[in-house]
């Protein structure tokens, strides 16, 4: 965030410093947007962007240029760093589906129906546990799973997460 050329102009140096700022707080808006609710259980992520947010307000005040990303870098701040209310009472479950097999070994069949995946259900409390389905259960049919085995089904919230966001 910080690199400075050592060589060109005063002017030089500081088109180069303000280009480089830029991308940086680019690529730190866009990490936050896609694992916003990931990172709000992260100290050292909630840390680091909160550092970060107080660098870039610093350098505000010597590069009028870099004003036009702040607001947006505060929302995102603000927006990660506010605890789920109470009330909502919403359990954030992630489902990851793992494979306790080596692929190189097990042998190739097809996918039928009947056939049952592993999910292990991540829980906003940083808890998980395992749930196994048929392959061809509906969404539904899966978060009935979750509930039965949550014991409670009231606001759960299926989320599927990709390498994409």
């Amino acid at each position: 965030y910080h690199a400075q050329p050592s060589q060109g102009t005063e002017q030089e140096k500081m088109d180069y410093a303000l280009n480089n700022k830029r991308r940086v707080i680019r690529l730190v808006l866009q990490w936050a947007a896609l694992y916003g609710d990931l990172l709000q259980e992260d100290e050292a992520a909630m840390a680091f962007l909160e550092e970060f947010y107080v660098s870039v307000s610093d350098d505000t005040r010597m590069i009028a240029a870099l004003k036009e990303q702040l607001p947006e870098l505060e929302k995102i701040v603000k927006q990660i760093s506010e605890e789920p209310k109470a009330s909502q009472k919403k359990h954030k479950v992630l489902l990851q589906l793992f494979n306790t097999s080596d692929d190189r070994t097990q042998k190739r069949q097809p996918i039928r129906g009947g056939d049952e995946v592993l999910f292990k259900v991540y829980c906003i409390d940083q808890t998980y546990t395992t749930i196994r389905v048929p392959v061809s259960s509906s969404v539904k049919e899966v978060i009935s799973a979750v509930a039965d085995k949550l014991g409670s089904g009231e606001g759960l919230i299926i989320v599927k997460m990709s390498s994409g966001g």
